[in-house]
């Protein structure tokens, strides 16, 4: 059996990669830290905001709601509160899904 290597993942991601990642100013994430209890991001000596995979992948839940869905913030915050670990298992698959479109498309532009 060949010996596969492990997706190797960063235990913490500064403001400016998850600004690059999600295309918005750090004000905005700064603002949503302060609105939404979910987000926890440590800071370091300096101050700076370290992010988590988790903070992340609760940054996906927040922009999916606000963004795609339409839903104002204290709509949001109240759907995360009763229906937070429903979100959570959806945000899954909507990621295995969207890595799969991609996996897919590469597929078919190399024939």
């Amino acid at each position: 059996m060949p010996y596969k290597d492990k997706d190797i993942s960063k235990l913490y991601y500064t403001m400016g990669e998850v600004t690059s990642m999600f295309n918005v100013n750090a004000s905005q994430i700064r603002f949503y830290e302060r609105e939404f209890t979910i987000l926890q991001p440590k800071k370091n000596k300096k101050g700076n905001r370290l992010f988590t995979q988790e903070d992340i992948d609760n940054l996906k839940i927040i922009f999916h709601l606000v963004k795609e869905k339409g839903y104002t913030l204290q709509g949001a915050k109240d759907y995360l509160k009763s229906k937070g670990s429903e979100v959570k298992e959806n945000q899954k698959v909507i990621d295995s899904l969207e890595q799969l479109k991609m996996f897919l498309l590469e597929v078919k532009e190399q024939l």
